[in-house]
């Protein structure tokens, strides 16, 4: 009986051991700049199970199929290879149109989600049980993620790595604050959250509103300078299957016409790009 007593206390305590003992550090894997802002931009997207390099071997595949049938319908390599250019950083370009798209609409949610973090933390519910019901009544949009959250607290009990799943999967620099603010306050205590978040709330308005009212005063410009980029390699994939544009291209003038023209055309597109673009907030809180 008393080898029984004995056995059960040494389990017992070994299980008290092993729940409060630090979790065991793994290094951390480093991934290169660009590899982690274009992970940044999937997430952003909506695609957070595709890699980078899947993005990549995207873009080679669309690039030689459209080089391989420009070659085939024209007959003139120079005009494939343009067009071929195009295909291959179309993929790229989508993600990253869909990500600007889904941040400007998760822009307008976040006073909301901060609304109802401060209004969860006044009817004294604690900052893991507040997180967790917006997987119930937070916007639509971001309760899967919080979902996720749950499951994860629940699962390990571990407040800070779940924190860190959390801004894995939103990858949203005003989620990096929230997370951060909340974090700090867990860590440290303090009865200023409600406060912090009710300012970070209306800043996020009035940031909200200013973006709203340049945005509104030069998409047409923005659109206007995408029409005049597009509109001579329109035209080129139009004259493409007639014999005598591709013999013209075909010779060495026309190679260098060609090239002069798309340089002329993403570097156009570019300064607009760079002149009409509005700031976007880094991640500096990963």
């Amino acid at each position: 009986m008393g080898t029984v007593v004995g056995l059960l206390l040494g389990a017992g305590l070994v299980s008290l051991w092993w729940a409060f003992a630090a979790p065991e550090r793994r290094p951390v894997e480093r991934r290169s700049p660009w590899r982690e802002r274009t992970q940044d931009l999937l997430v952003q997207a909506g695609a957070p199970g595709v890699s980078p390099g899947a993005l990549v071997s995207t873009c080679v595949l669309a690039g030689v199929t459209v080089g391989v049938l420009g070659v085939a319908m024209s007959g003139s390599p120079p005009i494939a290879a343009c067009f071929a250019a195009m295909a291959g950083a179309a993929p790229y370009v989508v993600v990253k149109s869909r990500a600007r798209r889904r941040r400007a609409e998760l822009r307008t949610l976040w006073p909301e989600v901060v609304d109802d973090l401060v209004s969860g933390i006044r009817a004294g519910l604690s900052l893991p049980e507040a997180l967790m019901a917006l997987g119930e009544r937070g916007p639509a949009e971001l309760r899967p993620a919080f979902v996720r959250f749950g499951e994860d607290y629940r699962a390990t009990g571990r407040f800070a790595d779940a924190l860190d799943l959390l801004k894995a999967r939103l990858a949203d620099p005003v989620a990096d604050r929230i997370v951060e603010a909340l974090r700090l306050t867990r860590d440290v205590g303090g009865n200023d959250l409600g406060r912090l978040l009710r300012t970070l709330a209306q800043f996020l308005r009035e940031d909200l509103r200013t973006r709203g009212e340049l945005e509104a005063r030069q998409s047409w410009t923005v659109a206007g300078a995408r029409l005049a980029v597009a509109a001579p390699w329109v035209v080129l994939a139009m004259l493409s299957t007639r014999p005598g544009t591709a013999a013209a291209f075909n010779t060495p003038a026309g190679a260098v016409v060609l090239a002069f023209g798309a340089i002329a055309s993403l570097v156009a597109y570019r300064l607009m790009l760079r002149i009409g673009r509005l700031p976007e907030e880094a991640r500096v809180l990963r």
